[in-house]
């Protein structure tokens, strides 16, 4: 039995439902690219050109939303199914887009870097904890012009694991499509198998922006799946109140899929955010926080009563460092999500409100993340009995390590974590030095960096992947890309 997590009753998601459908007439959503607004005019919504409002029924949002999947699976390269999108099935994947990284030597945070792309790359790769991959990292060589396709060339490089990104803007979104299709064999083989999944964000309070709306259409035209990351803000861009936020959460939720289906009805999307609260005494938006990860159950636990599939950013920290405080916060919202079975959780690996990302703490959260598939697992019946059996011949001695049943169970009751996790003795632990886990984990990194193996990939789909980017580089003002040695 999986152990589960509900933050709402069953009358409370009822009621946010209901406001949510509420907002979606009044004050209505602004939707503010044309094409987006003539569909939803085109299937009965009434709208405000001059504003950009459009005011959505409910009768036509519930008619778009019974069109939407209730589950989808994302493939390897391998074609081997990975993901699964639906239900309560539970993965993760590193953050995304963070601009800088934590350097282990001196401890500051300094912008990204190819490198540094391809480390995390290849340090999730080779994590069984990790799902999926992620595009983890904007690379401050690059052109912003180019930014978003550039991250995700990388992981295709490096890695087999299916892929969580997201465009920057609507005219890279069509080429990034194009690239994951060459390793699929064209855009209708992709369809049928995706091996990515991209977030589409709207703008709080209320706002699908021309890039957002737009990027709804072309992926749902596409047959890619989106996932909607809305973000409302508690106390800012969003009521004070954390059920507030989950009410404009969800109008924002079912305005963007009603766009999504009305361009292209039965195209997976998922039901995503990435919320947070204010704290009012910094003005900043902690991710880490206990009642930004209630936010997240709630509106998952809103989404699978519609029968959707989920997604959310837990997992990561606002420490500036890999300290007690990451540990605390990353392992506590992981096991959050976890329990809540959200399908997709983003996040490991970040520190500073999701703008810096720390390879040691990409390691780290690994063990979080397989203390908490292990609590998915529950207490599992082995032996009938329980228990009784297992007492005979013992004569009040503790011999259960004589048992075969031990033997043979052990692996399957316990998780046994990695070298970063120290549960040696403290004699043990001064022998090797005294390492405190920041250490432990650094070498852990080490390891698996020089250990990595470069994925097999079809030298013709490779150069052709590459010659797609060196031409779109040099579009963007670049010589040269940045020297990639697999």
């Amino acid at each position: 039995m999986q152990p589960k997590l509900s933050i709402l009753s069953p009358d409370l998601i009822s009621q946010v439902i209901d406001e949510a459908f509420q907002l979606l007439m009044n004050p209505g959503i602004k939707v503010q690219l044309p094409e987006a607004r003539d569909l939803l005019a085109g299937a009965g919504a009434r709208v405000d050109q001059a504003r950009e409002v459009v005011f959505i029924p409910e009768n036509l949002a519930r008619r778009a939303m019974e069109t939407v999947p209730r589950e989808f699976t994302l493939y390897d390269k391998k074609g081997i199914p990975t993901v699964h999108y639906g239900g309560d099935a539970v993965h993760f994947d590193p953050g995304s887009s963070g601009v800088n990284v934590l350097d282990f030597g001196n401890r500051q945070h300094r912008p990204a870097t190819t490198q540094d792309l391809i480390d995390v790359v290849k340090i999730t790769d080779q994590l069984g904890q990790y799902d999926a991959q992620s595009t983890s990292l904007v690379c401050s060589e690059v052109p912003k012009d180019i930014g978003d396709l550039y991250r995700l060339y990388l992981v295709l490089l490096f890695s087999d694991k299916p892929v969580v990104t997201g465009s920057f803007s609507a005219q890279t979104t069509g080429t990034m499509i194009d690239m994951l299709a060459i390793f699929s064999g064209g855009r209708q083989a992709l369809a049928q198998k995706p091996t990515a999944v991209f977030d589409v964000c709207p703008s709080p309070p209320l706002i699908w922006s021309q890039f957002a709306a737009k990027n709804l259409i072309d992926l749902a035209r596409a047959g890619v799946p989106a996932e909607i990351v809305s973000m409302p803000l508690a106390g800012a861009a969003a009521p004070v109140t954390l059920l507030g936020s989950v009410v404009q959460h969800a109008a924002e939720c079912i305005s963007g899929m009603t766009i999504h289906q009305l361009a292209q009805p039965g195209s997976p999307i998922v039901w995503g955010g990435a919320p947070a609260i204010m704290d009012m005494r910094h003005g900043t938006t902690p991710m880490g926080a206990v009642e930004t990860a209630m936010i997240d159950a709630a509106y998952a636990e809103v989404g699978k009563s519609f029968g959707f599939p989920t997604h959310a950013y837990m997992g990561a920290s606002d420490a500036k460092i890999v300290d007690a405080q990451a540990g605390m916060e990353s392992s506590t919202t992981a096991m959050i999500g976890a329990l809540a079975g959200i399908n997709m959780i983003s996040g490991a690996g970040m520190l500073d409100f999701l703008a810096s990302m720390s390879l040691e703490k990409l390691v780290i959260d690994a063990e979080a993340i397989g203390m908490a598939k292990r609590m998915l697992k529950g207490l599992q019946v082995h032996t009938d009995p329980l228990a009784a059996d297992m007492y005979e011949g013992i004569d009040f001695k503790g011999d259960f390590l004589k048992q075969r049943v031990t033997r043979r169970l052990v692996i399957e009751e316990q998780y046994f974590p990695s070298a970063v996790i120290d549960r040696g003795s403290i004699r043990a632990w001064g022998q090797m030095g005294s390492p405190d886990a920041y250490t432990r984990a650094h070498s852990q990194v080490q390891d698996l960096l020089a250990a990595y193996q470069p994925p097999d990939l079809p030298a013709e789909e490779v150069a052709e992947l590459q010659a797609m980017v060196e031409r779109l580089a040099w579009e963007a003002g670049m010589d040269k890309l940045p020297q990639i040695d697999r």
